[in-house]
């Protein structure tokens, strides 16, 4: 357990933070959740909508902190490529 002022300020913080970015991620996972089940139903203009919706989420997260860059490009680069072999 902390002793300084500074520390237990700190971990109040953290808690705070460690919870937005839960919500962040969790709110990610759904767009991309929401993308994949319309590619499992085969519905490509939906999935491209869906798609188109979720990148800028996924960005937000990266500028966030949340995830890292390479994650969130892989992730959008499956998708993307889900989305063009749909017929």
């Amino acid at each position: 357990m902390a002793n300084h002022k500074s520390a237990k300020k700190r971990i109040r913080r953290n808690e705070k933070f460690q919870l937005i970015n839960k919500i962040r991620k969790t709110r990610v996972r759904t767009f991309i959740k929401k993308v994949e089940n319309l590619i499992e139903k085969k519905d490509k203009k939906n999935a491209q909508l869906a798609f188109i919706e979720a990148q800028p989420e996924m960005h937000r997260s990266v500028g966030k902190g949340v995830f890292k860059k390479n994650t969130i490009s892989r992730k959008l680069s499956r998708l993307s490529n889900k989305i063009k072999l749909l017929k």
